[in-house]
């Protein structure tokens, strides 16, 4: 069944301290995003970008203590939030290109509020559950996920006006290969069902999307996908931030992507972390356009 999708450039690079990933909404469209979802029979709406606070270069590249850019991440994700929002209330699948990662604890804040049970399939090599206290770096782009599950500084958790926009038994983590220590202690204590690259290496994809889609689709009312580029091998896809060897093949992702579209069970997307300015070409945009073909019902024939 064909969809109205509502594409939203969240242009964000405040939650890591790589200038390039704002750009990447726009690199993902130059290469033809748009036109190779309606060519799938797709509508296609597209709703520009968000408005986002002026980066401050002095501030962005000097030493700070806390979380970084606690202030410009919490307008960002408070206008994604509304403009998520506003499209699901219209029945419209909302498609969110980034930008960092830190931008999910705006785009789920806007999404979860529709649903009782939503579920999250993070697709990453990341995952993205570190609290200060455990980050190493302050980068909230490696903190979305924990604050959507309602752990970390207040304003964070609270985008959108409520909390605990996810629960842990409601989501799946993919292609997992860098976890800090207490990213693997906290996934451990409260049971967040995790695929590590060992883990897709011994099943193969195919086992563990339908182990993912099983596990998934009898507790939750809709299902979420939030695609970091980085979950692939940086040979496939260059062009991102931070980059880990050992990552998930481009026909692995495309397998994933098809039978993601086959359950019928996703009700929204991010894909981010593209970053033109460390690109080869827009290779990378390029690479994660041909798996939205795929995620939207593209077939080789």
């Amino acid at each position: 069944m064909n969809k109205q999708i509502e594409i939203i450039g969240a242009p964000t690079a405040f939650g890591q301290r790589k200038l390039g990933v704002n750009f990447g909404p726009d690199a993902l469209r130059y290469a033809g995003l748009i036109e190779r979802i309606e060519d799938i029979g797709h509508e296609v709406i597209d709703k520009g970008n968000v408005e986002s606070p002026e980066l401050n270069m002095k501030k962005y590249k000097g030493e700070q203590e806390g979380l970084r850019n606690l202030d410009e991440v919490i307008t960002f994700s408070n206008n994604l939030y509304e403009a998520v929002n506003e499209t699901k209330e219209r029945g419209n699948f909302p498609l969110i290109l980034g930008g960092d990662h830190s931008l999910s604890i705006g785009s789920i804040a806007g999404i979860s509020k529709h649903y009782e049970n939503l579920g999250v399939i993070w697709y990453d090599a990341h995952g993205d559950l570190n609290t200060l206290d455990s980050s190493p770096s302050g980068n909230i782009h490696g903190m979305p996920l924990r604050a959507l599950i309602g752990d970390g500084d207040e304003q964070l958790v609270n985008i959108g006006g409520y909390k605990n926009k996810v629960k842990p038994e409601n989501i799946v983590l993919i292609g997992m290969r860098d976890l800090d220590d207490g990213e693997k202690q906290y996934i451990k204590e409260v049971g967040i069902h995790t695929y590590t690259m060992a883990d897709i290496d011994k099943l193969g994809m195919d086992k563990v999307i339908h182990e993912t889609i099983d596990y998934l689709k009898d507790k939750t009312d809709g299902i979420h996908l939030s695609l970091d580029v980085d979950a692939l091998d940086p040979v496939e896809t260059p062009g991102t931030g931070t980059t880990v060897p050992g990552g998930v093949t481009y026909r692995e992702s495309h397998l994933a992507m098809e039978l993601l579209h086959e359950s019928k069970l996703i009700v929204s997307a991010d894909l981010v972390e593209v970053n033109p300015l460390i690109d080869e070409y827009n290779k990378t945009a390029y690479q994660a356009i041909g798996l939205m073909g795929s995620f939207f019902g593209e077939k080789l024939l």
